[in-house]
């Protein structure tokens, strides 16, 4: 009797759990079709944007270059502006890139041979992306233009994503036999082949979409908020102290960079010393560069030369003050996550008011920012890039497969959904398991009662149809 009722337990937990399986899969089906194209595609924005604005990026190299200021003159007379941004080019071949805020309100990046300051050509500015195109890949890969509620859905389908892997191995699993589930393509027609793809693409690849969905969460909302205070908290993430006795402005590191690295995006950034209070920091810092004069802020020329002394890796961009108390912000995001970096400087008298590094972060900090590094293909070049391009592949190819098995399974006139069990009870095993995935993942658990509430009308419509 008790193994009879093991049994019956098993089979109602196993219904219920390729129940949940095939409705989230797929609810959240087109959220993961569209982070896996869009992410596959980023993975080589740089090779895309090489490509697709040679002419632009690229110029014949050589061993002299024109200063900095030289080469900002040269973008301003061509483009006539603000200036917000100035990158110097990264190496002997490649151009300079200055962000110009033009009278219009559109901020757009002109592109200047650095050797004899011959304007390249302009493009709309996009950012860390690199290009439009690339802006437009990425706004679309976290549903940017859906405003927060895209960042939460996006947020919903990673958390997704992982009990999905989960529940998919589950599923796998041998039920009353020795042997485990299938390792290739058995069946050579139909719906089984359909299913074998389905399984075997899942078995060899979960670990890798888990890996992909978990370090894209620090971007989220939700859950990237509350690692990032969890982190902070336990002095494991963004190192405190840097200006304990300089004044912060309201606005993050985040808004004031091209890129900065995301576990000091959140980061308020410190104040320049207004002129007739220049001196009250000075000497805060040993080994500051040329002093500007009083109230006068520093020239282009001083600044470059003051963060690249610091050792700032080249591939930066630095950013302009906004306003009186702005201060100049060099950053860095490079392939070699090590390297990564920020410098504030006075925009005045060319103090150090913050300067961190992935050495200053603390341990869940340096995880976060290696993994978000891996996430985007960084790490080991383009074998991080091929290996992470065919995980997305999988993604797709699992979406697609999972919509042919429904399609094919569905009853005319129905959704083809699995039955739930015969007592219309959800097993107390996957219960806590749902709660513990809802602590963990809280947009997951508030969807999950969504379905929960969707099961129990479900449940009571069947009851109301078929008379006890």
């Amino acid at each position: 009797m008790t193994e009879l009722s093991s049994r019956a337990g098993s089979s109602a937990l196993y219904r219920a759990v390729w129940r949940w399986h095939f409705v989230a899969g797929l609810v959240v089906l087109p959220f993961v079709l569209i982070l896996a194209v869009t992410g596959g595609i980023y993975l080589f924005k740089d090779e895309i944007n090489n490509a697709a604005y040679h002419k632009l990026r690229f110029v014949a190299p050589a061993e002299d270059a024109l200063s900095p200021s030289r080469i900002v003159a040269a973008a301003l007379d061509a483009h006539p502006g603000t200036l917000k941004a100035y990158a110097p080019a990264p190496a002997a071949d490649r151009s300079a890139e200055v962000d110009i805020m033009g009278a219009d309100g559109l901020r757009d990046t002109v592109y200047v041979n650095p050797h004899d300051g011959a304007v390249l050509g302009t493009l709309w500015d996009g950012g860390a992306s690199g290009s439009p195109a690339m802006s437009l890949v990425r706004r679309l890969h976290s549903l940017d233009y859906v405003g927060w509620f895209g960042n939460r859905l996006i947020e919903a389908a990673a958390g997704w994503m992982i009990l999905l892997v989960g529940s998919g191995i589950y599923l796998w699993l041998p039920r009353g036999r020795q042997h485990l589930g299938t390792v290739r393509i058995k069946a050579r027609r139909g719906r089984p082949w359909w299913r074998d793809l389905h399984a075997v693409t899942g078995i060899y690849t979960g670990i890798f979409i888990v890996f992909l969905a978990l370090t894209g969460l620090p971007w989220s909302g939700v859950w990237g908020g509350k690692f990032y205070t969890f982190a902070y908290a336990l002095g494991l993430g963004m190192p405190d102290g840097y200006w304990s006795d300089l004044p912060r402005s309201s606005v993050p590191t985040g808004e004031a960079v091209e890129r900065a690295p995301w576990i000091m995006e959140h980061q308020p950034i410190p104040q320049s010393s207004l002129p007739e209070a220049t001196g009250a920091h000075a000497g805060h810092h040993a080994g500051v560069a040329a002093q500007g004069p009083v109230g006068v802020p520093m020239r282009l020329d001083q600044v470059v030369a003051e963060v690249e002394a610091l050792g700032l890796v080249p591939g930066y961009s630095l950013s302009m003050p906004e306003g009186p108390t702005g201060v100049f912000s060099a950053s860095v995001y490079p392939d070699t996550i090590q390297d990564e970096r920020v410098i504030h400087l006075d925009q005045y008298s060319g103090a150090v008011l913050y300067d961190a590094g992935f050495a200053d972060l603390g341990g869940l900090g340096r995880w976060a920012e290696w993994g978000i590094s891996v996430h985007m293909g960084q790490e080991w070049g383009l074998a991080n890039q091929i290996v992470l391009a065919l995980a997305c592949l999988a993604m797709i190819g699992l979406c697609l497969s999972g919509a042919v098995m429904w399609w094919k399974r569905r009853p005319v006139g129905g959704l083809g959904v699995p039955a739930l069990p015969d007592d219309g009870c959800i097993p107390r095993v996957l219960l806590v398991m749902a709660l513990a995935a809802g602590i963990f993942f809280p947009l997951v658990g508030l969807s999950m009662l969504v379905l929960v509430a969707v099961e129990l009308v479900a449940y009571v419509a069947r009851r109301r149809i078929v008379p006890s």
